[in-house]
C-alpha cells in the first residue's frame, strides 16, 4: 500500500533493503504545471509569417482572393511596380513594405521576404513547393505627387478588401501612374509664391516684402524647371535657388526699400527645406529600416547644406558689391491682429499643400489641421513652453489630427501632415546663423549653436509628427473594417 501511495503521490519510497525506489511515474499535477512553466508561445528559433507584420497597420487580417491567377512572377511584378510607384511618391519604407506584404497575401503569396532599402525593393518568394523568384528594382527619380501617392494608397486598401483581381490592380495603378498631376505648372508656381508673401507676413514683414518674396518665389520656379530640364544635381538647384531669394532680399535693401531681409529670405527659403524628407527618414529610423532612413538623412542634410550654401555665397557677393550690414539680432516686427494670423496660417499652408501636388479634396483639411496645431502652439507658449519644445508639441497634435483625418479620408498621414507643418518650422533662426557665421566673426560660436538649435527643431518637428501617428493608431485600427464597407456601398 505504501509503495502504492507513493507512486500516485510523485514520493519517492524506501525499498525493504533500504534503497530509495522512484515512482513508476511522475506526478501528473506537477507534470503539466512545470510544463506551462516551460513552454514559450513563440519560440525564439521558429520563424513567424511576415503577415504578421500587418498588425497595427490599416492593412491587418487581408481578404485573399480565392479566384486570384496562380501566376507569382507577375505578382511579384506588380507588387515591384506598387513598390516604385510608392517611393517615387514620396512614401515612407514602412508604408511600402506593409502595403507590398498586404497586396502579395491578397493575391494569393504568402511566402514573401520584403527588402527595402534607400533606393531598392528586393522580393523573394520561396514556397514550401514549386518554383522560387527573387526580383529586385532599384527607384531612380523622385516627383512631387500626393495625389498620386493618395490614389495607390486607396488602390491598397481596394485589394486588402478584396474584389479586385490582379489584372485589374495592374490596370488601375498604370492609370494612376499615367494621370496628369491634379495642378499645372504656373499654378504651383503660383502657390509657392503666395507662400512666401503670406509667410513673411505671417512674422512680421511689411507688405512690400511680401511682394518680393512672391517675385523671388517665381524665380524660383523658373530654376527648378530648367534645372529639371537640364538634369542638374538638386544641390546645385537648391542652392541657386537660395542664392537669388538672399540676392534679392539683400538688393532690395541696398535699395532702401521698406523691408527687412532676414524676414524676407525666411518667408522665401520654407519651401526649399526637405521637411517630408525629415519625418520620412525620422519615421523610417522608428520603425526598423536604418539603411533606408540613413540614405534619406543624408539627402535631406544635403539639402539643408545647399540651402545653407546659397545664402552664404549670396550674402558674401553682396558685402563685395557694398550692400549695407545687416542687423539681424533685432528686427522690427509688424504686428498684425490674430485673426489675420490665423488665415495667413491656413491659407500658407493650403498653397504649400499644392506645391506638393495634394488632392484637391485634401486642401481644406491640411489647412484645418494646421490651424489646429496653431492653436496648440499659441496655448503651449501662453503656459511658457520654450521656443524649442513648443513646436515639438505642435507638430504631435498635428501627426495625431493627419493620421486620425487620413484614415477618414483614405489617404496616407504624410499628405497630411508634412505640408501642415511648414510654418512651424526655423527659417529666420537659419538666416540669422548662416549671416553670423559670414560676418560675426567674434561670435562664431553662437553662430554655430544657433544652426545646431535650427537643425534640432527641425528633428523635433518630425519626430513630433512621428509621435502623433504613432499616438493615433489605437483610434484607427478599424481602418480596414471601416474601408471594406465603403467598399461595398459602392
Amino acid at each position: 500500500m505504501q509503495d502504492k501511495l507513493n507512486a500516485q503521490t510523485g514520493q519517492v519510497g524506501v525499498t525493504p533493503s533500504g534503497a530509495p525506489a522512484l515512482p513508476p511515474r511522475a506526478n501528473p499535477t506537477a507534470r503539466r504545471m512545470i510544463s506551462r512553466w516551460l513552454a514559450s508561445d513563440a519560440p525564439p528559433t521558429q520563424a513567424f509569417s511576415i503577415v504578421d507584420r500587418l498588425r497595427g497597420t490599416p492593412y491587418a487580417n487581408p481578404k485573399v482572393n480565392s479566384a486570384q491567377d496562380a501566376s507569382a512572377r507577375k505578382t511579384l511584378e506588380f507588387a515591384l511596380d506598387l513598390a516604385e510607384t510608392m517611393f517615387r511618391y514620396g512614401a515612407g519604407a514602412l508604408e511600402v513594405e506593409t502595403s507590398v506584404i498586404a497586396v502579395t497575401a491578397a493575391l494569393g503569396l504568402r511566402h514573401i521576404d520584403v527588402d527595402i532599402t534607400n533606393q531598392s525593393i528586393h522580393l523573394n518568394f520561396s514556397p514550401p513547393e514549386g518554383d522560387s523568384y527573387s526580383m529586385l528594382r532599384v527607384v531612380r527619380s523622385w516627383t512631387n505627387n500626393f495625389a498620386g501617392l493618395a490614389y495607390v494608397h486607396q488602390l491598397v486598401s481596394d485589394i486588402v478588401a478584396g474584389g479586385v483581381t490582379r489584372q485589374q490592380s495592374v490596370d488601375r495603378l498604370r492609370e494612376i501612374s499615367r494621370q496628369p498631376k491634379p495642378f499645372p505648372r504656373w499654378m504651383v508656381s503660383a502657390a509657392a509664391g503666395g507662400f512666401a508673401a503670406a509667410f513673411v507676413v505671417f512674422i512680421g514683414g511689411s507688405l512690400a516684402g511680401a511682394a518680393i518674396a512672391f517675385a523671388s518665389s517665381l524665380l524660383v520656379g523658373q530654376i527648378a524647371k530648367y534645372a529639371s530640364r537640364w538634369r542638374i544635381p538638386d544641390f546645385f538647384s537648391i542652392a541657386a535657388s537660395t542664392f537669388v531669394v538672399t540676392a534679392v532680399a539683400v538688393l532690395f535693401h541696398a535699395l532702401n526699400a521698406p523691408i527687412d531681409p532676414a524676414l524676407v529670405v525666411s518667408g522665401g527659403i520654407l519651401l526649399l527645406l526637405p521637411s517630408s524628407r525629415f519625418v520620412s527618414a525620422l519615421q523610417d529610423a522608428i520603425n526598423g529600416f536604418p539603411v533606408t532612413a540613413a540614405g534619406r538623412f543624408f539627402s535631406a542634410g544635403l539639402s539643408y547644406a545647399a540651402i545653407l550654401t546659397g545664402i552664404m555665397a549670396a550674402l558674401v557677393i553682396g558685402e563685395l558689391a557694398g550692400a549695407p550690414e545687416l542687423d539681424v539680432r533685432t528686427i522690427d516686427k509688424i504686428a498684425y491682429p490674430g485673426w489675420l494670423l490665423v488665415v495667413l496660417v491656413a491659407a500658407a499652408v493650403v498653397m504649400g499643400a499644392v506645391t506638393e501636388q495634394t488632392s484637391r479634396a485634401l486642401l481644406l483639411p491640411t489647412g484645418a489641421i494646421a490651424l489646429l496645431g496653431y492653436l496648440v502652439l499659441l496655448g503651449i507658449q501662453a503656459l511658457g513652453v520654450g521656443d524649442r519644445t513648443a513646436p515639438a508639441v505642435a507638430a504631435t497634435f498635428i501627426g495625431l489630427a493627419g493620421r486620425i483625418v487620413a484614415h477618414r479620408m483614405r489617404a496616407p498621414q504624410l499628405v497630411l501632415a508634412a505640408p501642415a507643418i511648414v510654418f512651424l518650422l526655423p527659417g529666420l533662426m537659419i538666416f540669422r546663423s548662416m549671416y553670423g557665421l559670414v560676418f560675426d566673426v567674434e561670435d562664431m560660436t553662437g553662430a554655430v549653436v544657433d544652426m545646431f538649435t535650427a537643425f534640432t527643431i527641425m528633428m523635433a518637428i518630425a519626430g513630433g509628427v512621428v509621435f502623433g501617428d504613432t499616438l493615433a493608431r489605437p483610434f484607427t485600427g478599424s481602418a480596414v473594417s471601416g474601408e471594406r464597407s465603403g467598399i461595398r456601398r459602392r
